[in-house]
């Protein structure tokens, strides 16, 4: 397989079916995650390659054994399986650098190269952008993970062995939902922000200017773009003034981001807002969230007994 068979596609369903079938870990999440990926800021410089159809395989089998979720033998693939091989979204970040964003290969078609040829060929549209650095690294606010998820070991080997080095960790925590937490320190916290004279509200989307713009004021343009995504957006607001803010959905599932203005820090405010959050998540029918690229570990364990769980490699090289 060779870059030359890769070729720019327009997002479908076929590229969904792919993702799941390749993202064992994300399957639940695959389809939105696709359809949130071919959905950026506006001005983000992306495209979408793939392998098209049986390009480059030898079928074999009857289609009454399916391959795993780590590939092997391409056993059940009929004539009518023409759907991509493989496919990688990769995206051009605000400093000017190249992300891979999301790669997927047929678990039945593993083993021919056809992950090598895609990031290859991303690689060569970077470079086309004015790219000097690539990264297996999340693209804020737009993106899959934060880097690539240690248990889809493969990946980490493709990347590795393509020359790029590993530059940073981060992780998620997992809350269980309902969530959990002491109910005498959520009263408590209440009776404090009532005291205060703070109120909590949701944002239903189309009425979140306010809310919006305090995010992209103090703190970017990335938050402010996911919590205008997001599903789900609650804020705390004392005499017409916002203080605080969370969010969940923007990435497909996840909570996140969230954060409490300096004047209003130890009212909890951070508390209620995440447990509003994870509440409307719980009712979505889930059994637990994913809060994504955390910082303060001990916030979200103190808060609703959230625990490290999901771990990702951050990969980077320099294109010559």
């Amino acid at each position: 397989m060779t870059p030359a068979q890769v070729e720019a596609v327009e997002v479908d369903e076929r590229l969904e079916r792919l993702a799941a079938a390749a993202l064992w870990a994300d399957a639940e999440d695959a389809a939105p995650l696709v359809r949130r990926l071919a959905d950026p800021p506006p001005g983000r410089e992306w495209t979408v390659l793939a392998v098209p159809g049986t390009e480059g395989l030898v079928r074999e089998g009857n289609g009454s054994e399916p391959a795993g979720p780590q590939g092997g033998d391409p056993k059940g693939a009929g004539p009518e399986d023409a759907g991509p091989r493989g496919v990688v979204f990769v995206s051009i970040g605000a400093d000017g650098a190249g992300h891979v964003d999301l790669l997927a290969v047929d678990p039945a078609a593993r083993g021919r190269g056809i992950g090598r040829a895609l990031v290859t060929a991303a690689e060569e549209w970077m470079r086309a952008k004015g790219a000097t650095e690539a990264r297996f690294a999340g693209n804020p606010p737009c993106y899959a993970w934060p880097g690539i998820d240690v248990r889809y070991t493969p990946a980490a080997c493709l990347a590795e062995s393509l020359g790029y080095e590993r530059y940073r960790v981060a992780w998620n925590m997992t809350a269980d939902l309902p969530a959990r937490f002491d109910p005498a320190e959520h009263e408590a916290d209440l009776a404090r922000l009532a005291g205060a004279g703070v109120t909590v509200a949701a944002a239903p989307a189309g009425e979140r200017g306010d809310v919006v713009a305090f995010v992209g004021e103090q703190w970017n343009d990335a938050w402010a773009w996911e919590a205008e995504q997001a599903t789900g957006l609650h804020y705390a607001t004392r005499a017409g003034e916002i203080l605080g803010f969370a969010a969940w959905g923007s990435r497909p599932s996840w909570f996140g981001p969230m954060g409490t203005a300096e004047a209003a820090r130890g009212l909890g405010v951070g508390r209620v807002l995440l447990r509003r959050c994870l509440a409307e998540q719980a009712a979505a029918g889930p059994a637990s969230a994913q809060i994504g690229w955390v910082g303060p570990l001990r916030f979200y364990s103190r808060a609703v007994a959230a625990r490290a769980e999901r771990v990702f490699w951050l990969y980077r090289r320099r294109l010559g």
